[in-house]
Formats: structure tokens, C-alpha cells, sequence
């Protein structure tokens, strides 16, 4: 066929297949821009499509809509989310009421962007808001907005609601010491922008203020340990003109989606897994794991927004009296909650499976299903009956952990008294029993003593299902290098527990400390041998991975380190699947 197209047109078309073939070969994070409504159209400032661009991200303009689910499929192809400047916040959202100052209300677009926040939030979402974005986020996250600041601050203020330029600086806003918008911006004070005359008045639960005009209007906020922040400026028209300072705010903002979408994207295809989690604890509280519920950390929604298929979650049995009676109790604890845990899967079929080991967890994942493993924690929930392991293993126990705190029938516990020196007799007849049913034996909470008793009595490897390193943190607790590399000798895991006392001396821990136990493992016994067992609903969490939705920031956090996909794929699972594929083929029939 004889190609007539116009010489212009065919350039077009060349251009177009070009960046066709660049888009193919690098991955671009996408940011989504919230828009204004117009005279019946979504639009958004140009300033902010090219400060986006010239951050190196991909700007795509978010319509306005009423349907959440829309939204939610939209936050699903985003990797950052920018709140944008625009009209007025509806008092009546905010429990207030109006007052003549209050213009230009769009209580939709209120609705749509309070609602974009909170489900960005969820995911763990860079976000970055802007002017009325920057009070939206405040709103959103619990805190409260001057409706008009001229005529509710008590003292005097700058003409915040100024004439200028979006391009030409005001005034000036001093920024707090050691804040994520002080390392982003590099300084301590800037001349900026402001065009508004509503703002924030109580900063957000979480929040911190970070940033103030010389009247003391808010100018900024941030949550620590996450990738949030609000600035009550303009900055887009002056980083769209190549200010620097500007721009860093964007190119924080791109970066932060980048890391983010190669997070989300590893955990969209790769299998990750959590070996332990004490949510069936709470189930006396009538909690349903099938329904996001803020009394727990872990539930199928929050596993789906931190990319999490397979959970471990256990029967924990608190140790108490061994005598008859409380020995009785703690069997019937274990079984009954084993129990109610079969059966809420049951009742949440469509979102969940119980799996037994790693081909039903990948089939799990493939039918978009959560995978759950079941698990015993302290062996006092066979009392002395040892012919219970396997009535445990028929119902798809994978793993025991031989004690908690304080010694038992089967060991002697960190926190115990060193009755047995390690391992009773009855105990080693549970480790070869446990061995020969292929059910994972689990020394996190056992004494140094039964450690060393497990390592010779196994014959199998053997897992630390929630544990950390002892060189970083002195909790007797804690494995130490020399157990740590005896352990992986033995082919064993270490899965590193996401609790505050465990991870630092000082107890204040957050997600980068996290990440450092996971280091040292690597570093002292390989990569092979390190892995993730958060303690959730058992006292675990910490600032920036605090329930199951914010696991996903372990992933972030470990890609800044330098980790690969590889890397990543045997600490989120692979690991603790070989030690159990290992245990389990060594089962005798």
C-alpha cells in the first residue's frame, strides 16, 4: 500500500515510536495529580504537569469521581499521589460551620481526595499535598484547618492570600532541624509562595509541623518514619521554571514513587511471606480477619495493601501452671483456636486458603487468595501428650515453637529458670517426633541451653520463626552470631521479629533497625539464611512498619540498601519454604 501521509504527520509518527521503544525499556514511576472541576471539566495546573516531568516522573491528571472503587483501581496504577492547590475545604466535612469568608466549595472533590488519602495511606503511597492539599492531608489524618485564617487566628498575620505571581517569592517560612523537608530542601529557611487563606490549626495525630511563616501559620507537615509531607506554599511554579530548591520537592516525590513501584511490583509477582503473626489471639474480640479492623495489624486487607500472600499465624498458648488442670486448659486453648482459625478461612473462602506448604501457597497466590500456614506457639500446647504433634500436623500445623516465656514441659525458655539445662528427656523425644511428622521446629524464646540441645538432637533443619540478633540488641531473646551461624550450617532461617524490645537496647526502633538485623544476618551467615517473622498482634510493630499493610516498607527500605530481586525474593519467603520443603521431604510415612 502506497503511504500518502503528510511529511509532518509521518514525523509524528516516527516520535511516537520512539518513545513507543524508550517506554519499553525504563520504568518511569506514574504520579497521579488530583484535578479541580470546571465548568463540568477535570483540569490541573500546568506548573504542576511540568514540575512532575522535569522531576523525571509521569504525570497523569486524576478525574474526579464518586466512585471509590474507580479510585482505588486508579491508586492501583499510581506510584505517588499529589494533592493539588485549588478552592476551599467544606467546613460541614470537618464538623464545622460555614462562614461568609468561605468560597468556591466543592464538597465532591473534598470527598474524592480525603478518600484518596486514606486508601494512599493505606498502601503505603508517597504522597506529597500542596496548599489545599497540604490541608486536605491534615484533614484527612484527623487534624483541623482554620476555615479563614484572618478572622480565627488570634494574633495577626501575614497577607498569606496574596496578589503576586505564583513565580515571585513573599515571604519567607523557617524549617525544623533534622525533618525530612529540612534534608529534602537542604536549608533551614526559604522564600516561598502562598496563595490561600484557609490552613492548618491542629497538626494531624502522627504528624509533626515542620515548617512556619514568622507569624506562625503552619508551612509544612510530615509523618515521620513515612513518605508524607504537606507544604502550605506554592512551589510548582517556580520549580516548573527550574528553581532548584522547587524541584527537590518533586524529585523527592519521584523518587520515593520509584522505589515504591519496584516494591510493589516485586511483591505483585513474587511470593512473600510473614512466618509469624499472633492475630488469632484476638479472636476472643470477635475480630474477623476477613474485614479491616483497626483493633488488629493483621487482617486479609491490610495483607493485601502491604503485597503479603502467605501469613503464618499461630495458637498462642501463654505458659502457666503445668499442673493437671492448667495443662488441660492450654491443650484446649490450643485446639479451639486452631479451630476458629479453620473456620474464619472458611467463612472467607472467596479471600483466603489454608495452605500447607509451598505449592499450595503459590496456588494460593495465583487464584489472588491470601495463604495461611498454621502454627503452634509453645509446646505446652501439647501438654505431655506427645501423640498430639500429629493430630496438629492432620490439621496442617507446619511449625511448633518448643517454649515461650518460661520453661515448660519440653525446654527451658530465655526467660525461665534453667530447670532442664536445655532439652527434657520428654523434650528430645518431641524434637525426633517433630522430625519424623515433618513439622518445622521453632527455637525462637528457647534458652541458650536448648538451643544447643536442638542443634544436636535434630536431624533436620530447624527455624528462629521471630527472632534477632543479639549483636545489635542484648535481649536474651536474641540469637547470637555464634547461633546465628550455626543455624544456617544446619540449613536453618532466621526470621527477624519486628519488636521494638528486640531490636534495640533503647527500645526505639522504627523500620531502618529492622532492616539492619536483616543486614547482619546477611553479612555474618549469608542471604540464604535471613528472613521475616513479624510478631504482629503478639507486641510487634514499629514506626514505619507497624501492621501488616506497611510491610511493604521493609521492601522499600532494603532496595535503598542495594538488595536485588533475588535477594529480596529469599528473605520475603524462599528460605523458610526450603527449610520446610526440607523437613517435610524428610517425614517419615
Amino acid at each position: 500500500m502506497t503511504d500518502n501521509t503528510p511529511a509532518g504527520i509521518s514525523r509524528i509518527f516516527e516520535e511516537t515510536e520512539q518513545g513507543t521503544l524508550l517506554s519499553y525499556r525504563r520504568s518511569t514511576p506514574v504520579i497521579g495529580i488530583t484535578s479541580n472541576q470546571k465548568e463540568d471539566t477535570s483540569r490541573v495546573a500546568n506548573h504542576y504537569v511540568r514540575s512532575v516531568i522535569a522531576a523525571g516522573g509521569i504525570p497523569l491528571v486524576i478525574p474526579q469521581c464518586s466512585d471509590l472503587s474507580l479510585l482505588g483501581g486508579i491508586l492501583g496504577r499510581i506510584d505517588a499521589l499529589l494533592l493539588t492547590g485549588g478552592g476551599d475545604i467544606s467546613p460541614r466535612l470537618l464538623g464545622q460551620e460555614s462562614i461568609p469568608q468561605i468560597d468556591c466549595v466543592d464538597e465532591g472533590r473534598d470527598r474524592e481526595e480525603i478518600a484518596l488519602v486514606r486508601m494512599a495511606m493505606q498502601r503505603q503511597m508517597p504522597l506529597l499535598g500542596i496548599c489545599r492539599g497540604h490541608q486536605v492531608l491534615n484533614a484527612a489524618c484527623g487534624g483541623t484547618n482554620y476555615r479563614d485564617i484572618p478572622s480565627e487566628h488570634p494574633f495577626p498575620v501575614l497577607e498569606h492570600s496574596q496578589k503576586e505571581a505564583r513565580n515571585i517569592p513573599t515571604h519567607t517560612v523557617r524549617i525544623a532541624e533534622g525533618s525530612l523537608l529540612g534534608r529534602i530542601l537542604g536549608v533551614r529557611e526559604i522564600a516561598v509562595n502562598s496563595f490561600h487563606h484557609q490552613g492548618v490549626s491542629g497538626v494531624a495525630p502522627g504528624f509533626i509541623q515542620t515548617a512556619a511563616a514568622d507569624d506562625g501559620i503552619n508551612e509544612a507537615i510530615e509523618l515521620p518514619h513515612y513518605p508524607v509531607l504537606g507544604v502550605q506554599w506554592h512551589p510548582e511554579p517556580m520549580a516548573a521554571e527550574g528553581d532548584e530548591k522547587m524541584l527537590a520537592l518533586f524529585r523527592w516525590l519521584t523518587d520515593e514513587a520509584a522505589i515504591y513501584s519496584h516494591a510493589r511490583e516485586f511483591h505483585r509477582r513474587e511470593l512473600s511471606l510473614d512466618s509469624h503473626c499472633d492475630t488469632p489471639m484476638l479472636f476472643g474480640s470477635r475480630i474477623d480477619i476477613g474485614v479491616r479492623d483497626a483493633r488488629c495489624k493483621v487482617d486479609i486487607p491490610k495483607l493485601r495493601d502491604g503485597g503479603i500472600d502467605a501469613e503464618c499465624m499461630v495458637a498462642y498458648i501463654p505458659q502457666r501452671g503445668r499442673d493437671a488442670e492448667g495443662t488441660a486448659a492450654a491443650v484446649n486453648l490450643c485446639a479451639s483456636i486452631l479451630d476458629e482459625l479453620s473456620a474464619q478461612i472458611g467463612r472467607n473462602a472467596d479471600k483466603a486458603v489454608q495452605v500447607r506448604n509451598r505449592a499450595e501457597a503459590e496456588a494460593a497466590k495465583a487464584s489472588g487468595r491470601k495463604g495461611i500456614f498454621f502454627g503452634i506457639e509453645n509446646g505446652y500446647g501439647i501438654g505431655g501428650d506427645i501423640s498430639l504433634l500429629e493430630k496438629y500436623r492432620d490439621k496442617g500445623v507446619v511449625y511448633m515453637t518448643l517454649c515461650h516465656n518460661g520453661d515448660n514441659d519440653i525446654c527451658d525458655s530465655a526467660k525461665g529458670n534453667g530447670e532442664h539445662g536445655g532439652l527434657s528427656a520428654f523434650g528430645r523425644e518431641v524434637v525426633h517426633r517433630m522430625n519424623d511428622l515433618g513439622i518445622m521446629i521453632d527455637v525462637s524464646h528457647a534458652s541458650d541451653a536448648t538451643f544447643a540441645d536442638v542443634m544436636k538432637e535434630s536431624r533436620a533443619p530447624f527455624i528462629a520463626s521471630h527472632s534477632s540478633c543479639r549483636a545489635l540488641c542484648g535481649h536474651r531473646r536474641n540469637l547470637t552470631d555464634t547461633q546465628i551461624r550455626a543455624l544456617a550450617a544446619k540449613g536453618g532461617v532466621v526470621q527477624i521479629c519486628i519488636y521494638d524490645d528486640f531490636l534495640s537496647d533503647d527500645g526505639k526502633a522504627d523500620v531502618r533497625t529492622v532492616a539492619d538485623h536483616i543486614d547482619h544476618v546477611v553479612e555474618i551467615a549469608g542471604v540464604d539464611y535471613a528472613g521475616i517473622g513479624s510478631d504482629l498482634d503478639g507486641g510487634g510493630g514499629v514506626p514505619g512498619c507497624n501492621a501488616a499493610n506497611e510491610l511493604v516498607n521493609i521492601t522499600c527500605e532494603l532496595l535503598r540498601r542495594g538488595y536485588c530481586d533475588g535477594d529480596l525474593k529469599k528473605i520475603w519467603g524462599a528460605n523458610f519454604l526450603r527449610v520446610m520443603e526440607q523437613v517435610q521431604s524428610l517425614r517419615k510415612q
